[in-house]
C-alpha cells in the first residue's frame, strides 16, 4: 500500500483511458451541489433486498436520521476476498457477516454503510433506517467515512479492488444505484467520490478508484436517458469538500478494514 494518489481531482488515475466529460472533470466545489426539489421524474428503486431479507440484528440504539440531505455519495471496497459466490444466499450472509463485525468488534449500534452490493450484483439495504430515508430524501447517519458522515451515504461494494476489477455484475448494479440516489437526493453525478477522497485510506482500491470517472459518466448517462432534471455545478462549503489526503504506507490489511470511518466531527456511532 505505498501508492499515494494525487493530491486533487484533476489528476486521478482514469481507468481504461476514460476520461469522459461529465465523468473526469471534478473542479472544485463540484462535489457538493445543493440538492434540488423532488424531480417530476422517478429513477426505479433497484432491486433491493432489505434488511429483513438477510434477517439483520436490531440496532442497540436508535439511528439517526437528519433533515438534511447528503451531498456526497461514497464508493467503498468491503475489503473482503473476491468470492466467486455470486449468488444470493452469499450476498445476505455477507450483510450478516458485516453487521455483526461493525457491532460486535467495532462497537458500533448497527451496520456502519447504509448500502452494500455484492460481487453477483445483489443491493442490500444496510444500516437501519436507511431505505426510508432515501426514499424521502433525508440522510440517516452511518459509520462509514470519517468527519463526513453526517453528509454522505456509503455504498460498500464486496471485494478488494487494489489490483483487480470488480465483477461486471457489481458495476452494472453499482451504476443503477448511483443513479437512483442522485436522483432521489437531487445530485450531479460529480457528487460521486471514493472514501479515500475524505480520508488517508486506499479505500475503495486503486482500481475501483480509477473507475469512478466511468462511473460518474454511467450514471449521468441513465439520469439523462430518464429525462431526469440534473444540478449543475456549484461551490462547494469548504469544510465539506475532499481534503483528498495521502493513502498510509502501513495502513492495516484485514477482512472488512477500510480506513478511518469515525471522527472528531462526527455524531455516528
Amino acid at each position: 500500500m505505498s501508492h499515494s494518489p494525487a493530491p486533487g481531482p484533476g489528476r486521478r488515475t482514469v481507468f481504461r483511458g476514460a476520461a469522459l466529460a461529465s465523468g473526469a472533470a471534478v473542479l472544485g466545489g463540484a462535489f457538493a451541489a445543493p440538492p434540488l426539489q423532488a424531480s417530476p421524474v422517478r429513477i426505479a428503486e433497484p432491486a433491493l433486498h432489505t434488511r429483513a431479507a438477510w434477517n439483520a440484528r436490531t440496532p442497540s440504539s436508535p439511528v439517526q436520521v437528519l433533515a438534511t440531505p447528503p451531498t456526497n455519495i461514497v464508493v467503498h471496497h468491503t475489503a473482503t476476498a473476491n468470492s466467486d459466490d455470486h449468488s444470493l444466499e452469499h450476498a445476505l450472509a455477507l450483510s450478516r457477516s458485516i453487521q455483526n463485525f461493525h457491532m460486535d468488534t467495532q462497537g458500533w449500534i448497527d451496520v456502519g454503510q447504509q448500502l452494500t452490493i455484492s460481487r453477483g450484483g445483489h443491493v442490500m439495504e444496510g444500516r437501519n433506517r436507511a431505505l426510508p430515508a432515501i426514499r424521502e430524501g433525508s440522510q440517516c447517519v452511518g459509520t462509514h467515512v470519517a468527519n463526513h458522515n453526517n453528509t454522505t451515504i456509503g455504498i460498500e461494494n464486496e471485494g478488494t479492488y487494489t489490483g483487480v476489477e470488480p465483477t461486471g455484475a457489481l458495476i452494472d448494479a453499482l451504476v443503477e444505484t448511483l443513479a437512483w440516489l442522485c436522483q432521489a437526493y437531487g445530485l450531479n453525478p460529480d457528487a460521486i467520490v471514493g472514501h479515500r477522497d475524505f480520508n488517508a485510506t486506499e479505500c475503495p482500491g486503486e482500481v475501483l478508484y480509477g473507475m469512478l470517472p466511468e462511473l460518474r459518466n454511467r450514471t449521468m448517462g441513465v439520469l439523462e436517458a430518464e429525462g431526469v432534471q440534473v444540478p449543475p455545478h456549484s461551490q462547494a462549503d469548504p469544510d465539506a469538500a475532499p481534503t483528498y489526503p495521502a493513502v498510509p504506507d502501513d495502513e492495516p490489511d484485514h477482512t472488512f478494514h477500510h480506513g478511518p470511518v469515525r471522527g472528531p466531527d462526527d455524531i455516528s456511532r
